[in-house]
This record gives C-alpha cells, structure tokens and sequence, in this order.
C-alpha cells in the first residue's frame, strides 16, 4: 500500500486532497504539508529513514503554485535524491503539463479534484510502483469519431472532426477546436494512429493536424510551415514529403 505526502499551501485545498486521498483503499497514510519548507522536511526525514520505515513516502502530490518554492521547484530537487518518491501535480493551471512531464510527473491533475480523476493518478502510482488495484478506464474514442475530455468537472464527447489540430504536451496532447482548446491523457502518437482515417496527418513530432483545416501552406528560407485559422505551425522536413503529397492528393479530388 502507498505512502503519500500531500503539499498545498491552502488550508481548505489540502484537507480535501487529504480526505479525498485516505479515503482510497489503496494508500496505506496520507500526511500533509503546508509548503516547501515543510515537505523538504518530511521527505528528507522518509528518505534518511529508509524505503521500508512506515513514515517513508512513495509519492508526493504537489500543488504547483504556492509562496516560495513552487511545486515544480521541489519536483526539480526530488529529482537530485538517489531513490526519489513519484510525483503527481495537483494543480488548477493547464499550462505546466509538458513541464511536470519534463521532471518524469506520474500524473497531472487538475483542480478543482474530482474522486475518480484522482483514483485514476493513484491507479497509475501503483502500477508503477509494481501493487495491484482497482483498473478505471482510460481517456477513449468513441466508434463514432469523438473522444472523450473534461470540461468544467464534466466528461463530455467532442466531435474529432471539431478538431483543427493537437499539441503533444509531454504524455498527453492538447486538441485545440474554433472554441478553445481541451487536455486529454492520449500521447499523440496514439491520436496519430486512430485519426489517420479521419484526415489527420503528423506535420512535426510535436503537431497533429487535420488536412482540412489547413488554409496555407508556406516555404520561405527553406522552412515549411502551415496556417490553420490564427495558428502557425512549424512542418518538420521528415513530415514535409508526406504533407504535400496529401495535400496534392485532396486537391485533386
């Protein structure tokens, strides 16, 4: 079973994450720290004490904003230790993911905490950390060409065909549509893969586009780029070939 240590420096956010995280059969304790100082603290106290002390810490879910050091800066010293806990960022900001994925975070989750988006970052702790639990389902495309996101807490279907093109952020991939944009646990690899049938071709390791939303295309100092609405994206020379030829193909239909 886990030993988890929770870090946020709001009172209210901590107790909730606390509850929420005690209440998992899957966690052995959960303790909690109010900011940098204090989780250094315990952590370095755990690691001194050994992997198998019962105050040791398999995980830490850290909060990313908070006075001081930030939770990516502790993620950051975590990473210096020989036998460092996992991470799993709690966060109310989108914008960090393809930096907590850079310091090798478990899992990314995002505020305000749902009961079974948190269970699903525990799941993957313990499969990592090699202990058996309950499986949830994992972020899916329907038969229909949609695939599932989140929305204000709300699991709704977006339509694939809504979608101008995808981002890779680290594990996950940003989708971005004419409305805004959505996060979903799907490498872009694995999007490449399913909406190749849908019209969608790789322009660069980190673009996903779909050929029909493409306005223009541009070659200008030996460098290719594509316009899709009020986006510009850069086309790598590996995908360029393969793009033209596409776009060629559509043309011509």
């Amino acid at each position: 079973m886990l030993r988890v240590l929770a870090v946020d420096d709001e009172a209210p956010a901590l107790e909730e994450l606390l509850y929420l995280l005690r209440s998992d059969p899957r966690i052995r304790s959960a303790e909690g720290a109010t900011g940098a100082t204090d989780a250094l603290r315990l952590i370095g106290g755990a690691l001194d004490a050994g992997p198998d002390d019962e105050q040791g810490v398999d995980v830490v879910f850290l909060d990313i904003h908070m006075a001081g050091l930030t939770g990516l800066d502790i993620a950051r010293l975590l990473a210096g230790f020989a036998r460092p806990p996992l991470i799993v960022f709690v966060t109310a900001h989108e914008g960090f993911a393809v930096q907590a994925f850079d310091l090798k975070a478990v899992d990314y989750v995002l505020k305000p905490v749902r009961r079974e988006r948190l269970a699903e970052a525990v799941r993957r702790v313990a499969e990592m950390r090699g202990e058996r639990g309950p499986a949830l389902p994992e972020v899916h495309e329907s038969a229909t060409a949609h695939i599932a996101v989140e929305l204000g807490g709300v699991t709704r279907f977006l339509a694939v065909a809504d979608i101008a093109y995808a981002e890779a952020q680290g594990d996950y991939a940003r989708l971005h549509t004419d409305s805004g944009s959505h996060l979903v646990r799907v490498p872009l690899s694995t999007l490449e893969d399913r909406w190749r049938a849908h019209g969608f071709v790789r322009v660069h390791r980190s673009h996903l586009v779909a050929l029909a939303r493409i306005d223009e295309l541009r070659l200008e100092a030996g460098s290719m780029t594509v316009r899709i609405g009020g986006a510009e994206l850069p086309v790598s020379r590996r995908h360029a070939r393969t793009l033209r030829d596409q776009l060629l193909r559509r043309g011509g239909r």
